[in-house]
């Protein structure tokens, strides 16, 4: 456990603490959120907490808003959004669009809202990446919505996703085989559309 008195929150901790939640699950997940940040400080920028640690995501749309640009992930068997681990970085937006970058090629990336989109808690059960056990654990996950040029080469991550593709937004539950990751895609597609 980290030393850090309960309630001081480090500076990076700001975007989480000026987000403004749009439904309760948000509001609790916030509160949430800052109370492991309070209690872990930077150690849950990396991966060395096992409990929990910070990431970010993004979903990518077309100019039109009828597509989204996803990877088929080999973990999860499922085609999903692009996101990683904060790897002891703190611009969780820097880092959402490295993670689009590295997983799709895409470079040209246009942030929609001005920040992060949403915030989530996500659970992460048991499975082997690259040969070693991980343990099940918490992604504390900051969402941003990019807008992207459907014409731009892509490119897939070997290491981790078979497939980079445009989907189609109202077909998109016939290609995500991660049943409660579609509240969560479906709600950012949604705000994607009021911006």
């Amino acid at each position: 456990m980290n030393s850090q008195k309960p309630n001081i929150l480090p500076g990076w901790a700001d975007v989480i603490v000026r987000f403004s939640p749009k439904d309760g699950r948000e509001e609790r997940e916030r509160a949430m959120i800052l109370d492991l940040i309070a209690q872990y400080g930077d150690g849950i920028l990396t991966r060395g907490n096992d409990f929990c640690h910070m990431t970010a995501s993004s979903i990518i749309v077309s100019q039109d808003r009828r597509r989204t640009l996803m990877a088929f992930h080999k973990i999860y068997n499922s085609w999903a959004w692009t996101g990683g681990h904060a790897d002891g970085e703190s611009d969780f937006e820097a880092i959402a669009r490295r993670e689009a970058q590295e997983e799709t090629s895409i470079t040209d990336l246009k942030l929609l809202g001005g920040g992060p989109a949403s915030i989530e808690i996500l659970p992460v059960w048991a499975h082997v990446k690259k040969g070693k056990h991980v343990g099940s654990h918490l992604h504390l996950n900051v969402s941003y919505l990019f807008e992207a040029d459907e014409n731009a080469p892509l490119r897939i991550a070997e290491d981790e996703n078979s497939a980079v593709g445009w989907l189609e937004v109202d077909k998109l539950c016939t290609f995500v085989t991660e049943p409660p990751m579609m509240p969560i895609y479906e709600r950012l597609l949604g705000r994607a559309n009021d911006w």
